[in-house]
């Protein structure tokens, strides 16, 4: 009888050890956070692939002339955004017409882009890879040249089991270096676990912000993933209407994803087209600044009537969302050893 049990003890481990070998290899949900919404069945993490995905992000080849990588635009310490003006910067020095978003806890958006016309994170490379005005290629050409590298046809062979390389392949590598981007160790998170307090005026702006902010910027991902027009006036020169020019529907007009405040400190500009430097100019909009529209925001049409300490107070606690374990981490950085021989 004991050996019977002892037989079935050790079966039981091997299957608990299989069936753990075919889950996600990263547990990547903080126990705070809500349920993802990307299917990991489609795409299982691999390190191999992470890695892939990794030396992709940072590799110029995705681009025509192979001058334009997704680091142009989205920079780990400007939370995998830019800083250093207010519209993304493309081949040929050409400008597009919106900010980069910040990159962060994308197995939690079922769309994604300012406008969400990309609904699905396996797509979303296609998105600037095809753009005229960004990298101005195609899949079939970069997986071409990735083919003809001394790299990356034994890396895929490790990661696939095929030195052929395929945009399939390619695309879903690109997808999970992205979803290992899991930002959830500020000090809004220790606050959350209890294991720091915010200071008092932390605290208070903390409260102003679940009073008055909340309702969009909602936590603990400090987004509702919808879109909302939040009363900025057209900018006259790039006429971007947000959503409307991805469902042609008026009441879309001027509505754009609402953005994740994660690590705001960090990726200034502001908006989606980066008019704006600062935090207090951000406040300053919502206290006084908003225009009134057909489409603006329900939780926008009355004041918010933030006073000068308020907006100081909520500022400080905006600041507890930073998050140097993720700006910092070096499993991010450039991969330095994927391309030494």
């Amino acid at each position: 009888m004991k050996m019977k049990s002892f037989a079935f003890s050790i079966l039981g481990s091997m299957l608990a050890l299989a069936f753990i070998s075919e889950q996600p290899i990263f547990h990547l949900r903080p126990s705070h956070f809500p349920l993802m919404v990307y299917d990991f069945k489609e795409n299982v993490l691999d390190r191999e692939k992470i890695a892939i995905g990794r030396a992709l992000f940072y590799d110029p080849i995705l681009s025509r002339d192979s001058t334009i990588s997704c680091t142009s635009c989205h920079s780990q310490y400007a939370a995998f955004t830019h800083v250093d003006h207010a519209l993304s910067h493309g081949i040929d020095n050409k400008i597009g017409i919106r900010n980069s978003p910040a990159l962060m806890n994308l197995a939690w958006s079922k769309q994604l882009m300012w406008d969400g016309s990309i609904h699905h994170l396996d797509m979303q490379a296609l998105a600037p890879m095809n753009n005229p005005i960004e990298m101005d290629e195609n899949i079939g050409n970069v997986v071409a040249k990735l083919q003809h590298t001394s790299i990356y046809p034994t890396r895929f062979y490790k990661a696939f089991g095929d030195s052929v390389i395929t945009g399939v392949n390619v695309l879903k590598s690109l997808s999970q270096f992205m979803l290992t981007l899991v930002s959830a160790n500020a000090k809004y998170d220790s606050v959350v676990r209890k294991q720091a307090k915010f200071t008092h005026q932390e605290q208070k702006g903390y409260l102003l912000f679940q009073s008055k902010c909340a309702s969009c910027h909602k936590e603990p991902l400090f987004t509702n993933q919808q879109f909302e027009n939040n009363g900025l006036p057209v900018n006259a020169d790039l006429q971007d209407y947000g959503r409307m020019g991805i469902t042609h529907n008026p009441a879309d007009s001027l509505r754009f994803k609402v953005p994740t405040l994660r690590n705001i400190a960090f990726s200034y500009p502001y908006m989606h087209d980066g008019r704006m430097n600062s935090l207090s100019e951000v406040l300053r909009h919502y206290s006084n600044g908003i225009q009134h529209s057909a489409t603006l925001s329900p939780k926008l049409q009355q004041p918010m009537n933030l006073s000068a300490n308020d907006r100081v107070d909520i500022i400080a606690f905006l600041l507890t969302l930073t998050d140097k374990q993720f700006l910092f981490n070096p499993d991010y950085g450039y991969p330095k050893s994927f391309f030494q021989p």
